[in-house]
């Protein structure tokens, strides 16, 4: 997959086959939109786009909400899964307040006409944009002639029927309920950051942990509690149970995501590490000392193997 910085710089693509939106978690609905993309790609011998926003519109238009918006992907983790899916090319469009003063009919000249060629636009049902949201598949298929694209809408009834969207896999996520949103996502729930220095408490009890520095302020991190995953390093697999949460029995304050990695004990400080969360084990708890918290961590420990190698 090609992925494109804005659009001034584009390539000529060939027959291109074009959708849009924030595609955020690049869901099970997401994906119904995008096979539909890559059929209509492979019958008319063309290339699948996808065009999204960055950042999220609404951190540019209601700036003042940004702190209680949280995304299921950063840019880098949706550009893996639609690299995943199989699209052809991601083009990258730096949402501004300028770009969102744009009218519907100027965005498809400006971008879907000018820079793309489009060949034939695929959009979900009731999908709006430009100003004000004023662009719309009824628009978009009475002028389709003049523009010298057709138009697709996916049926409301088929994107219902996956019965699932961005909302509610957060809500999920929010609960601690990642066995659900795994099977919404149809892929595991994703968690990447560097490795830092953490407290080093974890060696006193025998459980090590890597501290996870997450720098994205917008990801959505699931509720506090202990989580079984699979790790990623340098391509490596890497099975552990994640804690996520602020220590309380040992007075800890502030929210920390530390990972506990199985049969490991390389260096590895300033790495990136992706955390794939599989199921939550249990809630974070304050126990009485840390002798207890010792007991409780080897139950966690056997019970996560046990989930991990089912």
């Amino acid at each position: 997959m090609l992925i494109h910085h804005g659009i001034d710089q584009l390539p000529t693509i060939k027959n291109a086959v074009v959708t849009s939106g924030t595609f955020d978690g690049v869901h099970l609905g997401h994906r119904h939109i995008l096979k539909r993309l890559q059929q209509i790609a492979k019958q008319s011998k063309g290339e699948s786009v996808v065009i999204t926003f960055w950042p999220h519109p609404r951190l540019v238009l209601f700036p003042e909400s940004g702190d209680n918006l949280k995304l299921l992907n950063t840019f880098e983790e949706k550009a893996k899964l639609l690299e995943e899916v199989g699209i052809d090319h991601l083009v990258r469009i730096p949402f501004t307040k300028e770009f969102s003063r744009l009218t519907s009919v100027e965005f498809i000249n400006q971008v879907l006409i000018d820079k793309l060629n489009t060949k034939k636009l695929v959009i979900g049902y009731d999908h709006k944009f430009g100003r004000n949201r004023e662009g719309s598949f009824e628009h978009l298929k009475a002028n389709a002639q003049d523009y010298g694209f057709e138009v697709e809408e996916i049926p409301r009834q088929d994107i219902e029927n996956v019965g699932v969207s961005s909302t509610l896999i957060r809500k999920t996520l929010s609960e601690g309920k990642v066995e659900e949103s795994n099977k919404y996502l149809s892929h595991p729930y994703t968690i990447s950051g560097q490795v830092i220095k953490g407290k080093q408490l974890g060696r006193t009890l025998g459980f090590p942990t890597a501290n996870i520095s997450i720098n994205n302020p917008y990801k959505l991190i699931p509720s506090n509690g202990v989580y079984a995953v699979r790790a990623e390093l340098n391509s490596i697999s890497i099975e552990g149970m994640l804690n996520i949460g602020v220590r309380p029995t040992v007075d800890g304050k502030l929210r920390s995501i530390e990972v506990h990695l199985f049969d490991f004990d390389k260096e590895i400080y300033g790495k990136t590490l992706t955390l794939n969360l599989i199921k939550r084990v249990r809630e974070e708890i304050k126990f009485k000392n840390t002798d207890e918290l010792k007991n409780q961590l080897m139950k966690d420990e056997k019970l996560v193997i046990e989930i991990l190698n089912h």
